[in-house]
């Protein structure tokens, strides 16, 4: 039986394609889950793999991926990085490996960006490569957990 992890995706992340393409690229979230989907079964994990516009059904994905005994959690909370206490809250209350992921070099854009609260509730953060972002994501979780990868 394969393992899960939870990919998260915040506000705005279903425009993916099409919103701001000079930024974002012309990915569409659904590349980014057969990306992440692909990714996840080369080390021989499921993913879980959501996006909401609203915080609390991300917490409440957060909080489930911590019940369902979950390997671990990629998130990219979009514009709730730079906002959302309670989503790290919600990460440190299920105390289980997340990797936070950002499309953009987050560093390189306004200064309200530059911070993100969930990073602190991160064991790593990996921004500005593009939707190859998650793979790299995966990856180093899939080494966190000890996911071994298929021959």
């Amino acid at each position: 039986m394969t393992a899960t992890i939870h990919v998260l995706n915040g506000p705005n992340l279903n425009l993916l394609g099409t919103r701001q393409p000079e930024t974002y690229g012309r990915a569409t979230l659904a590349d980014v889950e057969r990306l992440c989907r692909e990714t996840a079964a080369r080390v021989a994990l499921t993913v879980d793999f959501r996006q909401s516009n609203h915080e609390g059904e991300i917490i409440d994905a957060i909080h489930e991926a911590g019940h369902t005994g979950s390997l671990g959690l990629v998130i990219n909370p979009a514009g709730y990085s730079h906002t959302s206490v309670a989503i790290l809250d919600a990460i440190l209350g299920v105390a289980i490996p997340t990797i936070e992921v950002h499309i953009s070099n987050i560093h390189m854009r306004e200064s309200f960006r530059h911070y993100s609260h969930v990073s602190r509730g991160a064991k790593a953060v990996i921004c500005g490569f593009g939707i190859d972002g998650y793979r790299l994501a995966i990856e180093g979780l899939a080494v966190m957990v000890g996911a071994k990868a298929q021959s």
